[in-house]
């Protein structure tokens, strides 16, 4: 079997981060065929159960934790060496020498690397193939970010975003192979080979997220995600201020239930009498199977959203953007409902609430289209491929 050195700037457990579920489901089917060496970067406590689950596929797990000052040092550094702070923020020069010598013991045939963040820890590897997962295009995502933030703010991710565009660009030269989530965010890679990087979608476990008719559907509506990521914070905010006092003209006892990891206080000042803001839940199926309409306006960010492809295998019809859909690629009316402004999004809503067939129709036509184009075996299997594994 082929070694495998798999770095990632979070560690991959629990799945409460796109990255951390892209990962895991990858290093999970790599297994199969391949000897997987995780290096994770960490900038939380990892727990011993949380290494008990990836013990399961990997031959070994070395975790590197970043300090507060550690991870300040590296926004020190990325100020004053013109990187990226989203680089800087993972990044410890004494930590690079510790995986430098790891990845010198191993001796991997390959080195995959997911995230530019964790970059600066593989690319001077130069002897060993290399493939870097830019998932998504970082630089386009806080691009969209400026014209909704503060003015104390825009400044700063103008220059962020101009550094993620050059960065990405730059690295792209260090590594021999690439893949990224879609081809939306193929064609927003800035680099004149950008063609060549493999576009490697996400999957779906739908033996995992499948509904269940035991749970009782408390809330009309549905929106979840990692509730600290701006994108789904901006969501959030649209869909209580904008759009559900559209929905309550007609359907004045219709509820939200908001759910996902830390919410911010903002998040959390949204609960009232018909919006629940659950926070973290153990078990997010649990979520899905207590509402009948996920609805998701994503009007910023990149790459596949994972929460539509879950919603979809667990038979909810969703109510999404055009922005969020660009990915994925469903049927407007067919497999999703998508809307362009806050009064197409509560149309929808309402006619999905009063139209039980219809509810019925998108939320199986959904599920059997994520069920046939996403699939973490055959989106691996061309993975290795690309990796020439």
């Amino acid at each position: 079997m082929k070694n495998v050195v798999f770095i990632t700037s979070r560690f991959p457990f629990p799945l409460d981060k796109g990255d951390k579920l892209r990962a895991y489901y990858q290093l999970r089917e790599m297994s199969k065929t391949c000897e997987i060496h995780l290096i994770s970067i960490s900038r939380e406590k990892v727990y011993p159960e949380q290494l008990e689950e990836l013990n399961k596929y990997c031959k070994s797990i070395s975790v590197y934790s970043l300090s507060f000052f550690q991870s300040f040092l590296g926004l020190f550094w990325a100020l004053f060496r013109g990187k990226p702070f989203q680089v800087g923020l993972f990044y410890n020069w004494g930590v690079k020498k510790k995986i430098a010598r790891r990845i010198k013991a191993i001796q991997p045939n390959h080195i995959y690397c997911q995230l530019i963040r964790a970059a600066e820890y593989a690319k001077d590897e130069f002897t060993i193939p290399k493939t870097i997962d830019f998932m998504d295009v970082l630089s386009k995502g806080i691009e969209r970010r400026i014209s909704s933030s503060p003015f104390y703010l825009k400044r700063l991710l103008e220059i962020e975003a101009e550094r993620l565009k050059i960065y990405e660009n730059i690295m792209f030269e260090y590594f021999d192979h690439h893949s990224i989530i879609s081809s939306q965010d193929q064609e927003l890679i800035y680099h004149t080979s950008r063609e060549k990087i493999a576009i490697i979608p996400n999957g779906i476990d739908t033996d995992f997220f499948s509904p269940s008719v035991k749970l009782e559907k408390k809330f009309n509506f549905l929106f979840n995600g990692n509730m600290q990521y701006q994108p789904n914070v901006t969501s959030a905010l649209y869909i209580a201020k904008k759009i559900m006092p559209l929905v309550w003209e007609s359907h004045p006892k219709a509820n939200l239930l908001i759910s996902g990891t830390s919410p911010t206080q903002e998040v959390k000042n949204l609960e009232n009498d018909k919006i629940v803001v659950s926070g973290w839940m153990d078990d997010i199926r649990d979520a899905y199977n207590s509402a009948e309409i996920f609805i998701a306006p994503m009007q910023i960010g990149t790459g596949l959203q994972n929460k539509l492809l879950e919603a979809m295998a667990m038979n909810m019809p969703c109510v999404t953007s055009k922005l969020a859909n660009n990915a994925l690629k469903a049927t407007h009316n067919e497999t999703i409902l998508i809307g362009k402004n806050k009064e197409e999004y509560a149309k929808m809503m309402c006619e999905l609430l009063d139209n039980k067939a219809k509810r019925e129709e998108i939320g199986r036509n959904g599920k059997e289209f994520v069920s046939s184009n996403f699939d973490w075996e055959s989106t691996t299997k061309k993975l290795l491929t690309t990796m020439g594994l």
